[in-house]
């Protein structure tokens, strides 16, 4: 395939300049730990390599060094829509090219081609409780497809290290294929009466989601923008920084993705978009259900701030301006739900909620990020079951995270092993100025 191709010289042509700076420049200091980056989460602390995307504090994500604008403009559109092939967006992620149309609808004919997902897994989500989380039946789903890995077959009868990103590309392939109709697959089983829709071979995955999902039109838009927004935001977020590590054992993007799934499931991850939306709801109901106007809402901002609650949605660990994500969903509500009430509090909290915040003084970026209006957008098409929008997040999630596994192979990435210490070495070390 001209993907995989393109993949391998991409790869070759990569791989010396790993060598060189191990080789040559491995002592070279790039930043310094503090006690308060140990206890912290490691925060900020520059230790992962990632060339799929790059979190900018002012322009926000970069898609191989392109903005959200310049990838959304760049990437080859889905005819008569308005969003472009997240096939595309796949291609884009693992070269590092804008691919032309003809390379894009290979992509598409290609994941049509491996999506059929096997009974078995349909039968085992079948025997889970019905009242199963929809992210512990997506974890499950994935991981029980694990006896069809290529790389773990192939890594067993023995092959070159050289090679490993070979069987992992196609596993790669075989699960982004497969998560679209398992995920709709889910949703109709758990919310729609376990009525399900055939996939329609003529459509792109985007398109392909929204059928199965039975949303109409412009649906099928709102999935490609979704997914492609949330495929991926640098290694160090979780679900990306617990598929790299997972992966690093040489685990096969089954174990891993599905690792990465759990950790996307977490409230100070994935599951974040939903308490926003349950959040706005709630504000509308105490304001009287309806839109209110700005010195109620800003009042109510106040009372929220000084009970010691937050505003969720607002803030990020590394943002300091508007969430580009954010942007490129209002631009997307402007055009196709302006009058929506829901929509309309979303935009009021957003010329208000950024002047509160400055003037409390504790926030330090006071602005939207994604979350503050993804669920909005759900809910307005009928998807209104909040547990399934961090599935959805999975998803995208998915095109990022085995991209960055399957150069992580490429490349020969080491095996994740960070040096702990004990709480008395850092109480010593305080006591003594710094590590001797």
């Amino acid at each position: 395939m001209a993907l995989k191709d393109k993949l391998f010289s991409k790869i070759e042509a990569w791989r010396p300049r790993i060598k060189t700076l191990l080789k040559d420049h491995g002592e070279v200091k790039i930043d310094e730990v503090t006690i308060e980056k140990c206890i912290g989460g490691a925060r900020d602390v520059k230790s992962l390599v990632t060339d799929i995307s790059y979190l900018d504090p002012q322009e926000g994500i970069r898609f191989r060094g392109m903005t959200i604008p310049e990838a959304m403009e760049k990437l080859p559109k889905v005819p008569g829509s308005e969003m472009p092939y997240v096939e595309g967006h796949f291609y884009l992620l693992l070269t590092g090219e804008v691919p032309t149309k003809k390379e894009v609808e290979e992509v598409a004919a290609e994941f049509k081609k491996r999506s059929h997902v096997p009974q078995y897994v349909y039968d085992i989500l079948r025997t889970m409780p019905r009242d199963s989380h929809p992210m512990v039946m997506f974890s499950t789903a994935i991981l029980a497809m694990q006896r069809e890995s290529i790389f773990c077959r192939k890594y067993t009868d023995g092959m070159n290290k050289n090679d490993y990103w070979d069987p992992t590309y196609e596993d790669a392939m075989n699960l982004m294929a497969k998560l679209p109709p398992i995920a709709a697959y889910i949703y109709r089983m758990k919310y729609k009466g376990d009525t399900h829709i055939a996939p329609n071979a003529d459509l792109d995955l985007g398109g392909n989601f929204a059928h199965m999902m039975g949303v109409q039109k412009p649906y099928d838009d709102v999935s490609r923008m979704y997914f492609i927004l949330h495929s991926d935001h640098e290694s160090g977020n979780v679900s990306a920084h617990t598929g790299h590590l997972v992966a690093s054992a040489l685990s096969d993007v089954y174990y891993s993705y599905s690792a990465a799934i759990n950790g996307l499931a977490g409230p100070l991850h994935g599951l974040a978009n939903q308490e926003v939306l349950h959040w706005i709801q709630n504000v509308m109901e105490k304001l009287g259900g309806k839109v209110p106007t700005k010195d109620e809402l800003e009042k109510f901002l106040w009372d929220t701030l000084n009970s010691g609650q937050v505003i969720p949605g607002y803030g990020h660990a590394v943002l300091r301006k508007t969430d580009p994500r954010y942007t490129a969903q209002m631009e997307f509500c402007k055009k196709h739900l302006p009058d929506y009430p829901m929509f309309k509090l979303v935009n009021m909290i957003y010329e208000v909620a950024p002047g509160v915040l400055t003037k409390q003084g504790k926030a330090k970026n006071p602005w939207p990020n994604v979350d503050a209006q993804s669920g909005v957008i759900q809910w307005y098409y009928g998807v209104t079951d909040y547990d399934f929008y961090t599935v959805l997040f999975g998803v995208g999630r998915a095109l990022g995270v085995l991209s960055n596994i399957v150069w992580d192979r490429g490349l020969g990435y080491a095996l994740e092993r960070p040096k702990s210490v004990t709480t008395e070495m850092l109480e010593k070390w305080a006591k003594e100025g710094a590590k001797k």
